[in-house]
């Protein structure tokens, strides 16, 4: 078919290039080659590299330039400069790899360019949303009555369930915060661990809880709440939990506190980013045991499930409550049959992110979860194993699930090993503190890691720790 616009020329270059399958396949070509070369990369690009960067500065263009032009710099001087973080020696950030099926989806789904917002605008998303939510409801052993809300990533999905817990308490005092706002409502307690995560205080405060509010519970050696230093909590009251502590992995007791809690008429919601994923796993569902009795929970798909990059979920016991806090209006919508994707989150227009979502779960199936799940925590026993042998090395936390926190004897000799270790290329692991203590965190979250990069990765800290060592005893520093 021809497409011809008389009054420009823009729009027959865009529908030429649309009809251009070798510039989709280019991109795809580029894409591929890019994967099979990753772990011959450096997992940080070379000084070199970011340098030529520099390509990219400079202001807007009078004039466009051709799709294969794009694709071409991209690849050129784009690509150099990625971080492999989908090669199995990244252990920066709590960072999963994008399983195969749902990266090749992805390609799919965005010629599609679905909309997720309602039914009308892609059945196909709001079915996939439907099966997703009924799939992880069963992975994850939660209530038939959760309810989903696909966001971009944990710290969405704390807000949205705190943003539900807000709603249903100050509905339960007889508040009405869409009507009447925040400003003068009855106030909420919140209860956290003295650990609890950043993204979780970055949500309070958008909801209006400052910092200040916070009824901090001591933790023990692994950052788990202690729960006898619990305070006593009530109907006002929202008592946050961890399945997974950002630094040591630990999970709270949520067989000892939740039977205690869910009776005072507190709402309990617990942050599961990564850790969440523990209860597909028959070596460590012990973990998450008694965490269906909470009300809401958030979890990430970028993470441990290996979804590509945005994804993460809400779930809900309360579907009333979070579907009250994510309210939009307007004579414009039209309310499907079976699920509008955007009643359960903050965002109307959405990415269909779903859709790599179910693939994941397709892809893997229950078996194939376990086996990832009690694959990352096996790699990352054998590496703190190892590590732990090295001279001048410690490791500060159990394993309890994909973290692993290292140090050596002083805090500057464990900045010099990280910043040996980042250099190299060869594996690339951040920093962080731990009772005060500077540390280097490993997150083994990769579905490509495998046993050679374990071994490849303990080579790394051995040489690094090596030349610390060699420096320290040159200035007579005695460890």
């Amino acid at each position: 078919m021809s497409h011809k616009n008389p009054s420009g020329t823009l729009q027959e270059r865009l529908f030429t290039e649309r009809a251009d399958r070798r510039l989709f396949q280019e991109a795809t070509d580029r894409g591929f080659d890019y994967l099979q070369t990753l772990e011959e990369r450096p997992v940080v690009p070379t000084d070199t590299a970011i340098g030529n960067l520099a390509y990219f500065t400079g202001d807007l263009p009078e004039d466009g330039s051709a799709a294969r032009e794009i694709i071409e710099v991209l690849d050129l001087y784009g690509a150099p400069t990625t971080v492999a973080s989908n090669g199995g020696r990244y252990f920066g950030f709590v960072t999963g790899a994008a399983l195969p099926a749902a990266t090749a989806v992805s390609q799919l789904a965005a010629f599609w360019d679905q909309n997720a917002a309602m039914q009308v605008m892609s059945p196909l998303a709001a079915k996939l949303e439907q099966v997703s939510e009924h799939w992880l409801k069963q992975a994850l052993g939660l209530p038939n009555s959760v309810v989903a809300g696909f966001v971009s990533g944990t710290s969405v999905a704390n807000l949205c369930a705190l943003a539900a817990a807000r709603y249903r308490i100050l509905h339960n005092m007889g508040w009405d915060i869409a009507a009447n706002g925040l400003f003068g409502a009855p106030r909420i307690r919140v209860v956290c661990g003295d650990h609890v995560h950043a993204s979780v205080q970055k949500a309070l405060q958008i909801l209006g809880f400052g910092t200040s509010m916070l009824e901090r519970v001591p933790v023990d050696n692994q950052g788990r709440m202690i729960p006898g230093a619990i305070p006593p909590l009530d109907e006002r009251t929202i008592l946050l939990l961890q399945a997974g502590n950002v630094n040591s992995g630990a999970f709270d007791p949520f067989e000892e506190i939740l039977p205690k809690a869910i009776p005072s008429g507190c709402w309990v919601h617990i942050d599961g980013a990564f850790g969440l994923w523990a209860a597909v796993s028959h070596r460590l569902s012990h973990l998450c045991k008694g965490m269906e009795a909470a009300h809401s929970w958030a979890v990430d798909g970028h993470k441990t499930l290996n979804t590509p990059y945005d994804s993460g979920v809400v779930l809900c016991a309360d579907s009333e409550a979070l579907t009250a806090a994510m309210r939009s209006s307007g004579a414009y919508l039209v309310q499907g049959t079976e699920r509008d994707g955007m009643a359960y989150t903050p965002e109307m227009s959405r990415r269909a992110r779903a859709i790599e979502f179910w693939a994941s779960l397709k892809s893997l199936g229950r078996s194939g979860l376990d086996e990832l799940v009690t694959t990352l925590h096996s790699h990352a026993v054998k590496l703190a194993n190892e590590l732990s042998q090295l001279p001048g090395i410690a490791i500060l936390n159990d394993i309890h699930f994909n973290q692993i926190l290292i140090a050596m004897p002083d805090d500057e000799a464990t900045q010099q090993l990280m910043q040996h270790l980042q250099g190299s290329g060869e594996c690339w692991a951040g920093g962080s503190s731990w009772f005060g203590r500077k540390v280097i965190r490993v997150s083994v979250c990769a579905w490509t890691t495998t046993s050679e990069d374990v071994d490849r990765t303990v080579a790394a800290f051995q040489k690094a720790s090596h030349a610390v060592l060699q420096k320290q005893d040159k200035f007579g520093v005695k460890f």
